[in-house]
């Protein structure tokens, strides 16, 4: 097969475990060629190196069934290809990223094995250098070339623990933000975790145990590929209903919540409340503009208008850009290139990368400010949930994803989102919004209520995605009403917008 078909953005991603409806594709032998390509790009960064045979890599995997055969197949690649390498076994993707900071590791690149939150029959790579994460020019370039490499030697190879040094790190970190050199800092604080049987157990034990937390009544700590009690993913409905139940149940003053391979958090008060996608943001906003006065914050596109508001009112300045995580991060980081700061990159999913942290997507991290922020609230006599009461949060939301046909499907996309405008030329009520550069956004008023729509493409499927909310009652059907001629007038073209028809019939 064609290797390159395995690119998803800045990842390598496919079917791992042949199942009813998907045949393999990330196969151990196509990891095993993957890993010519990684020799290829790990040479580009350092030739002498790889000739002298000092190159090192760092393996790493979730709790993925599939996860063990890939690393031996990976690893065997790399070995013979002269390449020595660190066996990490399971860990996290962030943990993986600082193999190549922590100087009893210092590895040249280090590999990740996760599809996140994809089903247990998925899997990927994540890549890192010292600088950071691979870009998609860098997977690019892995995957298209795939000649076997040789220096004349074979790589040795040794097993390390990586979670333990990573976790300790991070108590650290949580310390010095608290600014206490106390023991037991989160004593007489009950936190519980869900770690939904990916490999974010850990943090339970190895972090806020140390510290002090009583952690009784966290759950799905246990790596289990199965995913046998909800998809470990804290943006998930389920996901996030179990860990609002288990925070109530067992009266937690918080509830942390990561996904499989932990590049991803959110939180949930102690009255149940969820803190994740907008809330969440406005959480780390708040923390990260106490912090640094002015700053900027790169959040994706579909983020509420309150949003900017409530960073605004603390000073600060949103920047919404394109959606993916490595677009945000890399906004915040071509900002500060242009001497603008910008401290957080953000994204509703929960991907959230600080500058003080390599500018890394760490769910990990994330939680290890929100503690810092809790002996603060104690003294004040807050909760974290009073935070977001400065958050205006929306009446109603709703979100469509039209289909569209064939595999060349993008520039029928574009097209929908180029010609919206003229569409709505002549009708009042819906403001163009410049102040975005994912398709397209409209401010809606009256007669429409007081909202906002965007229209953008997906990421890496064939979908338009429409996303409306309103701070009025009953409008949103309005608006979908007056918007949904535009997008049935293209169904021969092949955009299938049934389902709006359907809920407007309703």
């Amino acid at each position: 097969m064609d290797l390159a078909t395995l690119q998803n953005g800045s990842d390598i991603r496919g079917i791992a475990i042949t199942n009813e409806t998907e045949t393999a594709n990330l196969t151990p032998a196509a990891v095993a060629e993957i890993g010519k390509g990684l020799v290829a790009w790990l040479r580009q960064m350092d030739e002498t190196g790889y000739q002298q045979g000092k190159l090192k890599v760092g393996i790493g995997y979730d709790s993925r069934l599939s996860g063990p055969a890939l690393k031996e197949a990976l690893m065997n690649s790399l070995l013979s290809q002269g390449i020595d390498v660190i066996d990490f076994a399971m860990a996290t993707t962030p943990a993986m990223f600082m193999a190549t900071q922590f100087p009893q590791f210092d590895c040249d690149a280090s590999i990740m094995l996760t599809a996140s939150h994809l089903p247990y029959y998925f899997n990927g790579i994540k890549i890192f250098s010292r600088k950071g994460g691979a870009e998609k020019a860098d997977i690019k370039y892995i995957l298209t070339h795939l000649t076997e490499n040789t220096n004349g030697q074979t790589g040795a190879v040794s097993n390390a623990d990586l979670i333990t040094p990573y976790a300790a790190d991070l108590v650290t970190k949580i310390r010095k933000g608290m600014q206490t050199t106390a023991e037991k800092p989160l004593a007489g604080l009950k936190i519980i975790v869900d770690a939904g049987n990916g490999a974010g157990g850990y943090f339970a034990e190895q972090v806020l145990a140390v510290l002090g937390a009583d952690t009784t009544g966290s759950q799905f700590l246990e790596p289990d590929g199965h995913f046998p009690n909800h998809i470990p993913n804290p943006d998930n409905k389920e996901a996030m209903a179990s860990i609002q139940a288990a925070v109530l149940a067992t009266g937690a003053d918080l509830g942390v919540i990561f996904d499989t391979d932990v590049d991803r958090s959110a939180i949930v008060a102690k009255n149940g409340e969820a803190i994740n996608r907008n809330n969440l943001i406005a959480v780390l906003s708040s923390i990260t503009l106490a912090e640094h006065p002015g700053t900027r914050i790169v959040t994706n596109s579909p983020t509420t208008n309150h949003l900017k508001a409530f960073i605004e009112a603390k000073g600060g300045i949103q920047v919404r850009y394109i959606s993916g995580y490595r677009n945000v991060i890399n906004k915040a980081i071509a900002l500060n290139e242009a001497g603008l700061d910008c401290q957080l990159a953000i994204e509703t999913s929960g991907h959230a990368a600080f500058k003080e942290n390599y500018f890394l997507d760490d769910g990990a991290y994330v939680i290890a400010k929100i503690l810092m922020l809790l002996p603060q609230l104690q003294k004040e006599g807050r909760s974290i949930d009073e935070i977001i009461r400065e958050l205006k949060q929306p009446v109603e939301t709703i979100e469509f994803r039209f289909k569209l046909a064939g595999t060349d499907y993008r520039p029928l996309g574009e097209k929908v989102i180029a010609e919206l405008p003229a569409y709505l030329v002549d009708k009042p009520g819906f403001s163009f919004d410049p102040e975005n550069e994912e398709g397209v956004r409209y401010t809606v008023d009256t007669p429409y209520g007081s909202g906002w729509f965007l229209l953008r493409m997906s990421l890496h499927e064939p979908l338009l995605v429409l996303q409306v909310e309103n701070d009025s009652a009953g409008n949103n059907r309005k608006v979908l009403a007056a918007l949904a001629e535009h997008f049935t007038s293209y169904a021969a073209a092949g955009v299938d917008a049934k389902n709006l028809v359907a809920y407007l019939a309703e």
